[in-house]
């Protein structure tokens, strides 16, 4: 071979190399800037769950506005699954397999979120859920660890929301009010059954005795009878387990000038769009929630609710926290991976979250717990808050380090205001 020959050779060799390495340099830059996919499945329909996508948005924005993860934006994926379980193991099995996320938030309907559960074991899809409460979520992590392990729990188990209430019936209704007893009216949802198996436990060592348990189908529509039952008790509270209904009782409960306060859990009740879905009637109405417009629960509360606000025209319902944080711990379990959305790896970094959001420290807990992959409980984690609706407006009265306010019946309730005095 001439000189000359070997001399045109090596210039195709050296442009050869060139167009490789600059093409695969192109692919990494491109895969540098693809988007980090993460899938967001709710109930669009529902007073509660409209909150899980909008807040998701919110804190893509926002880490998009500051450059992403590693240079990648986030992007949601949102699905409605019509607050169906079917159409939310659709929606869950396109977001992996068609839609290629990274990551599953989704609903706030247990029910929803169990028949999620084992397609996020079969798909290696991590998943968390922003609202849904039932102990079996997490339980079945517990269970079987190697296959469940990429489910987590975004919001307190049905037995911490329990106990939460039962803080808080013993500080303010027992110790201010000086109440003694209670009737526990819940829907008939796989929430509330260890919701209400709690409640029958803890209530009693609050200071509350429970005169009855009543347990309704969600799809009711009259409450009369069921308010009838319970004033023929003559509890001093009744101690609520409702999030599939809301509206219905609330307004029949105000309407009828039913003369024992509500209280517990209804989560229709933690977004301000509850006052003009019931015309009011929600005024009084005491519930557990995560945080409260106005309430520096952490730094990060009141910026996030007054944005949500300022966006929507109405603050986000408990799921609306808990989804907005979600979307950070997700992109900071990545992030501390080095970009890597591996899911195994990404399973590995969410076990490790310390993550201070708006509703307080979340970690969660570990293999060997009761409640693998939920939400830590206690001072110095998450507790949540109870707030009552008064004029209109939703006011902290528990715990007392967040408090802005003190409870206020409306005429119609009859309990011992001296006594909060």
């Amino acid at each position: 071979m001439s000189r000359k020959e070997k001399w045109r050779d090596l210039q195709r060799a050296v442009a050869a190399g060139t167009m490789t390495a600059g093409f695969a340099l192109g692919m990494s830059a491109h895969a540098a800037g693809e988007p980090i996919r993460i899938g967001v499945i709710s109930e669009e329909s529902a007073v509660a769950g409209a909150s899980i996508s909008k807040a998701a948005q919110l804190a893509a924005d926002e880490i998009n506005a500051s450059g992403g993860v590693e240079g990648r934006p986030i992007q949601i994926i949102a699905y409605d699954d019509h607050s169906s379980a079917s159409d939310g193991v659709r929606a869950f099995q396109r977001a992996a397999n068609q839609d290629k996320v990274v990551a599953v938030i989704g609903s706030y309907i247990s029910e929803v979120a169990l028949a999620m559960e084992p397609w996020s074991g079969r798909l290696k899809m991590p998943f968390i859920t922003p609202g849904a409460a039932s102990n079996d979520i997490s339980k079945h992590v517990h269970d079987d660890y190697d296959h469940n392990k990429y489910t987590f729990h975004g919001w307190m188990t049905s037995a911490f929301i329990a106990q939460s209430i039962c803080d808080f019936s013993h500080d303010v209704l027992v110790g201010q009010f000086k109440m003694r007893s209670t009737v526990v009216m819940s829907e008939d949802a796989a929430w509330t059954k260890p919701l209400d198996e709690r409640y029958l436990e803890c209530l009693p060592k609050a200071g509350l005795q429970v005169l009855d348990h009543i347990r309704f189908n969600p799809d009711t529509t009259d409450f009369t009878p069921i308010f009838n039952q319970i004033e023929a008790k003559h509890p001093d509270t009744i101690t609520t387990g409702i999030s599939h209904v809301g509206v219905q009782p609330t307004v029949q409960w105000h309407a009828q000038q039913v003369p024992i306060p509500m209280t517990g859990q209804s989560s229709q009740a933690t977004t301000t769009s509850f006052w003009k879905d019931t015309n009011g009637a929600t005024e009084g109405v005491i519930t557990a929630s995560a945080a409260a417009p106005g309430i520096a629960v952490t730094p990060k509360t009141v910026p996030f609710a007054d944005a949500y606000q300022k966006k929507f025209g109405v603050s986000p319902a408990y799921c609306g926290f808990t989804s907005y944080d979600l979307v950070y711990i997700l992109a900071d379990a990545i992030r501390r991976n080095k970009g890597s959305t591996d899911p195994d790896k990404m399973v590995d970094a969410l076990e490790k979250t310390d993550y201070m959001g708006t509703i307080g420290r979340w970690q969660f807990y570990g293999r060997n717990d009761q409640f693998t992959h939920a939400l830590k409980y206690g001072p110095g984690y998450i507790t949540g808050i109870d707030l009552q609706w008064q004029d209109g407006k939703q006011v902290a009265i528990w715990p007392k380090s967040v408090a802005n306010g003190k409870v206020k019946f409306p005429a119609f309730v009859k309990v011992q205001q001296a006594a909060a005095n």
